[in-house]
């Protein structure tokens, strides 16, 4: 694991993502920030109502996913070990509405269902920014840079992480399926793992207090 943190401007962020341009994310933003969330802990809901409504919200339907519908949800709280990192056969949007860092890792790096976390960056997504992350880009919970609770948006196909499938397991990977378009990977440290989700991460668990800008 690299300890600097990069910005999404930096030329590092490409294998990864690309930063939102010609989306006005003021009402989102507005909404995001009413929403509550924990001051310990990490709160996700797949779809809020309040986040979509609006011109972005079929902006973003058409422009970013070719027209396939999308979900608005978030997540937010406090977090500052990464614990876990999932896929999804499409791409995710995030929304920041505070400074957040997001801990990213490559589907390729996976090597018979397991993922060595020194292979991982991390990033700065700044407050009112916007990002794609690709198909093929890990990444799980973003990490707050101070104890204020932060919140960010999460624009997905809909019906992303809804209940898992039921088929009979053939592959590594199909023992990562935690969820609907959802494959994730715990570290054995994680809460996640000791509630039974597949234990696939090797290396450290890494903390933000192990970062760098």
């Amino acid at each position: 694991m690299q300890n600097h943190i990069y910005k999404i401007t930096d030329k590092e962020f490409q294998d990864y993502g690309q930063v939102l341009e010609g989306y006005n994310l003021k009402d989102v933003l507005n909404e995001l920030a009413k929403l509550n969330v924990p001051e310990n802990g990490i709160y996700y809901k797949a779809s809020v109502d309040i986040l979509e409504k609006g011109e972005e919200y079929l902006k973003m339907q058409e422009r970013g996913f070719g027209g396939l519908p999308i979900q608005i949800g978030y997540v937010g709280g406090n977090n500052k070990k990464l614990n876990c990192l999932e896929y999804h056969k499409s791409s995710e949007f995030n929304i920041a509405l505070d400074d957040v860092i997001l801990v990213l890792g490559k589907q390729t790096d996976i090597r018979d269902g397991l993922f060595d976390t020194t292979s991982c960056k991390a990033f700065l997504v700044p407050a009112g920014q916007g990002v794609e992350l690709y198909a093929t880009t890990l990444h799980y919970a973003p990490m707050n840079i101070n104890e204020k609770p932060y919140r960010v948006a999460c624009v997905l196909p809909r019906g992303t992480n809804g209940n898992k499938p039921k088929f009979d397991v053939v592959t590594k990977e199909d023992l990562m399926c935690a969820g609907t378009n959802k494959w994730l990977m715990a570290h054995s440290e994680s809460n996640e793992a000791k509630s039974g989700a597949y234990v696939g991460l090797m290396g450290e668990n890494i903390a933000f207090n192990k970062l760098k800008f």
